[in-house]
């Protein structure tokens, strides 16, 4: 896509390239941006110039920097992460819900597909499922944290304040050693070790909905959980009652799932 109304571009280096002249914004990867006009745009701020890790381990979990690429977290995943974060196997899926080609992973970024919150965001579903922290930075010199689960507060848009930038995604330990339920499109689940579960629906809600439960639900629990959402939406792939249904059906299979291994 020709972007005519762009005339200026300009590699940050320091947090202080991040405050944004008049037309402005921050551009990380790219891939949206460049897919269709942005009448509004007149200057781009690369963030991948300011050299941010993509991957940090810590003795408190995983930190992902926003500018990591998908392709990257899932080659990190798969050949360099600890053995017992046997949740990150649920990167891949979400990378292949994505529908998009290897180019567009080795160019789109987490940070990216996260800030762009849209319905259907795949790492969006990823990270909230891993009760993953956003790591903002304030335009003031600060920082705030806040779930990714609430930074996603309606389809295609975010929390984050105008000069606000999204500078990492931060996953407990405790949520990388978890149990994975088998992923279903837009439904996702584990169980901690302490035998709590989380349920997260997203793609049928405009924003990610997270149930925590202190042990596996029952079936009509959890069905109602699912059910009471009030932001399921319909668009020309689903009525927003199609979408209540499949996330009902999809959560009640990852459930029973739990209650089989549990079993035996």
């Amino acid at each position: 896509m020709d972007i005519t109304t762009v005339t200026s571009y300009r590699a940050a280096r320091t947090r202080a390239d991040l405050a944004l002249a008049p037309g402005e914004v921050v551009m990380a990867g790219g891939t949206w941006i460049m897919s269709e006009p942005q009448p509004h745009t007149t200057g781009l701020v690369d963030l991948t110039t300011l050299g941010w890790p993509d991957v940090e381990v810590s003795d408190e979990g995983l930190r992902i920097g926003a500018t990591c690429t998908i392709a990257r977290l899932l080659a990190w995943a798969e050949r360099e992460a600890p053995a017992d974060w046997t949740s990150l196997a649920l990167a891949r899926p979400s990378a292949d819900a994505l529908l998009a080609s290897f180019k567009i992973w080795n160019t789109a970024t987490v940070g990216g597909n996260v800030c762009q919150a849209f319905a259907a965001g795949a790492m969006i579903a990823f990270l909230s499922t891993l009760d993953a922290t956003a790591l903002v930075w304030t335009p003031d010199g600060g920082e705030r944290r806040i779930a990714v689960a609430d930074l996603v507060v309606d389809n295609a848009e975010t929390s984050l304040a105008p000069g606000e930038v999204l500078r990492a995604l931060e996953i407990p330990r405790r949520a990388l050693t978890s149990e994975l339920g088998r992923s279903g499109a837009v439904v996702t689940a584990r169980v901690d070790p302490d035998g709590s579960s989380v349920f997260v629906v997203t793609a049928a809600v405009r924003r990610p909905r997270v149930l925590r439960f202190a042990r596996i639900p029952g079936a009509g629990e959890l069905r109602d959980a699912v059910a009471s959402a009030t932001d399921f939406y319909t668009d020309p792939l689903g009525s927003a009652d199609w979408r209540r249904g499949v996330s009902v059906v999809l959560a009640e299979r990852l459930r029973a799932g739990f209650v089989r291994e549990a079993a035996a």
